[in-house]
């Protein structure tokens, strides 16, 4: 499949492991997109994790989080652009 034929989507990357699960991006996130999972990260939190394809790529989650990095927003993304 190519990326002028993959299916795009709207996605949000959470890197667990910079996570302190405060769940503002839970609670900012207008579609229910994100909560907060019951594993725990090396930190010792539960963290926030993407949970499905109602996102509108709005990013307020990403403006949201106090940690740098953490959250990714990808808008129209195919897998290919998400992978990387």
């Amino acid at each position: 499949m190519t990326t002028d034929t993959a299916k795009r989507i709207n996605y949000v990357r959470i890197e667990a492991d910079q996570c302190k699960g405060c769940r503002l991006c839970v609670e900012t996130c207008p579609t229910h997109c994100i909560v907060i999972g019951s594993k725990i990260n090396k930190l010792g939190y539960q963290y926030a994790r993407f949970e499905t394809n109602a996102c509108t790529a709005c990013g307020l989650c990403f403006y949201a989080c106090p940690e740098p990095g953490a959250i990714t927003v990808y808008k129209d993304a195919t897998p290919e652009e998400m992978a990387s």
